[in-house]
């Protein structure tokens, strides 16, 4: 089988060094690759390119290796076992990479084991070494072949897939452990903090049981491990079969003297959550298009929707359900997710289908037109599973749910999906089957609105037969992400997307039909006055508001090291924020079922 030894090599320079062994290699020349993207993430990522040194030797003798392509070698014909030692830089502070100091080292298999071709369906070992003169430790969810938990050592994988799906977080760190519905539980969090530990323990524990038992004991895991990064300002995630990466803002975690559940740790746990939830939903319930994964190239499916954005509708009701945040904290999440999908013109050209088929070229390549061009499958996509699952609950009077079309695509497709037969993944026409067979109602016409036409979700009058009041209102300054707010008269625009900048004001977007795009700025731009008095991003909602709507002023802005003056007509600004609260009028019948979708 092939074996792995991968080495902090140089943490100052942030070198892994990995040897390959490969038993009995081809006997027409050995050929070995890297993938080009991570599962999760959908970019093209080139993760080849930092391997900067590779080299390859038989029984202590020089082999030639020969590089196919960009992330491809192929060694020449050769009797007997065959060594590749590459060297790879370490750089990448983000979940999706690999990164070392001497602080602490991470890594993913996508950007460190090179796959052998041939042999991807084989076992593996892989030996975690010590960088020299450190006592580090290791967290990783890879199964144990003789190292200790928590300790350097021997590891295994089943194949290549599972080898790649076990980060490694190695240094010195704070960790934790619970047990959820039995299965052993590790948080780690690594770099700076002054984190409530016991807090953190006792409220993820509350997000795990909950979903196991979601979709029914027993956990698809013998184990599970959340690994933090803490920086001043990170955030994001990244799922595997049985652990998470993450990155939180030091800020936003939880501290001894803090009762309240701040936004920041609200944030956090919903990130927790989200990437707990697809421990089942796409590690395991996975588009067809994914079952296997093709590393080489993109892979496409018109079902992301269904993968990131139902698991972003569940990542802050598990919240609510377990009590974490109250009934309007969610509300107010809520809002903020429809005040983030009303604000872009994307919505109104490309659908939810059209969306995940372009994560590749669109989402994960946005620039300063996106708003105006697409529309997120993580955030339209979570309102859909909402309307779906409202939608579900009012037909069927209660019976049924979107939690039942989880379950019963849980029992179909995931339970066995890395059994030794091997899982299927789910057609793009067969998961809106399987919600109708449910359901017991046929879905096409809500499929056919929801996922292929532009035309805005019913999210308001859903929300009504639950008892939920909604609010579509003017946004009351750059700071406000949605919420219900009482505003006495709408204030003013100028159509773009600001942030602070040395000396004015940057526009980041500018939005199709806004003052901005019609008096000629552009994405980039620098306004530095407004009707020759300065500007700033702390005063510029004001300025703005001292004038009516309608109202000409004289616009300079700097566009590179070009001054421009131009003339801009102030508008008043669209209803595009919502609110939502509980209504107090509402039947006894609407309270029920309120009660019966987020305490379910």
């Amino acid at each position: 089988m092939p074996h792995y030894r991968i080495k902090p090599a140089d943490l100052k320079a942030h070198y892994f060094d990995v040897t390959l062994s490969i038993d009995k290699p081809d006997a027409n020349g050995q050929t070995v690759w890297l993938p080009v993207w991570i599962p999760g993430s959908y970019l093209i990522r080139e993760f080849a390119r930092n391997i900067i040194e590779i080299s390859a030797s038989s029984k202590g003798k020089p082999v030639t290796l020969t590089k196919l392509d960009k992330h491809g070698w192929q060694a020449e014909p050769i009797k007997g076992k065959l060594e590749i030692n590459y060297r790879i830089y370490a750089w990448d502070l983000s979940v999706r990479g690999a990164y070392l100091d001497e602080t602490r080292g991470f890594f993913n298999g996508t950007s460190t084991f090179l796959a052998v071709k041939g042999q991807e369906h084989q076992p593996c070992t892989v030996e975690l070494l010590a960088p020299a003169g450190e006592q580090w430790h290791v967290a990783t969810s890879l199964p144990l072949d003789g190292a200790r938990a928590g300790e350097f050592g021997l590891y295994k994988a089943a194949d290549y897939d599972e080898l790649i799906d076990h980060p490694v977080e190695m240094g010195h760190f704070s960790d934790i452990r619970f047990k959820a519905c039995g299965v052993p539980h590790e948080v780690v969090i690594a770099g700076r903090h002054r984190t409530d530990m016991k807090r953190l323990k006792r409220d993820l524990k509350k997000i795990c049981e909950y979903q196991i038992k979601l979709f029914g004991e027993p956990a698809p895991f013998d184990r599970y491990v959340f690994m933090s990064m803490v920086t001043g300002d990170g955030y994001g995630g990244l799922e595997h079969r049985a652990s998470t990466a993450l990155m939180v803002s030091r800020d936003d975690l939880p501290l001894a003297h803090e009762t309240a559940v701040k936004a920041g740790y609200r944030q956090y746990l919903g990130l927790c959550s989200h990437e707990y939830f697809h421990t089942w939903n796409v590690k395991r319930i996975k588009p067809a298009a994914y079952a296997p994964y093709d590393l080489y190239s993109e892979n496409y499916t018109r079902l992301l929707w269904a993968f990131e954005g139902i698991t972003s509708y569940y990542d802050d009701l598990t919240l609510v359900r377990t009590g974490l945040i109250t009934e309007q904290e969610y509300f107010d999440l809520l809002a903020q997710t429809l005040t983030g999908v009303e604000r872009g013109a994307g919505r109104k050209r490309q659908n939810l289908e059209e969306a995940s088929l372009d994560a590749w070229v669109k989402y994960y390549r946005q620039d300063e037109n996106s708003p105006n061009v697409i529309v997120s499958y993580y955030t339209k996509g979570a309102l859909a599973a909402l309307c779906l699952d409202l939608t579900i609950r009012l037909r069927s009077k209660g019976k049924k749910s979107l939690d039942d079309v989880m379950r019963a695509l849980w029992q179909r497709f995931g339970k066995d999906f890395y059994s030794n037969q091997g899982g299927q993944g789910v057609g793009e026409a067969e998961w809106e089957q399987i919600a109708s067979e449910v359901a017991g109602f046929d879905l096409q016409a809500f499929f056919e609105q929801a996922l292929r036409t532009t035309q805005d979700l019913p999210v308001a009058s859903l929300l009504a037969q639950f008892g939920v009041q909604t609010q579509l209102r003017v946004t009351a300054g750059g700071a406000d992400k949605g919420g219900w707010k009482d505003i006495a008269a709408p204030g003013n625009s100028i159509g773009a997307r600001v942030a602070g900048e040395a000396g004015g004001v940057k526009l980041t977007h500018v939005l199709d039909g806004g003052a901005a795009q019609q008096a000629g700025l552009a994405a980039g731009d620098v306004l530095i006055a407004l009707n020759g008095l300065r500007v700033s991003a702390g005063n510029l909602d004001t300025t703005l508001g001292s004038y009516a709507a309608g109202s000409a002023v004289e616009i300079h802005a700097f566009r590179r090291d070009e001054l421009h003056v131009r003339q801009l007509t102030i508008q008043t600004a669209g209803q595009d924020t919502w609110g939502l609260r509980a209504a107090q009028d509402a039947d006894t019948a609407a309270v029920a079922a309120r009660k019966a979708w987020l305490e379910s």
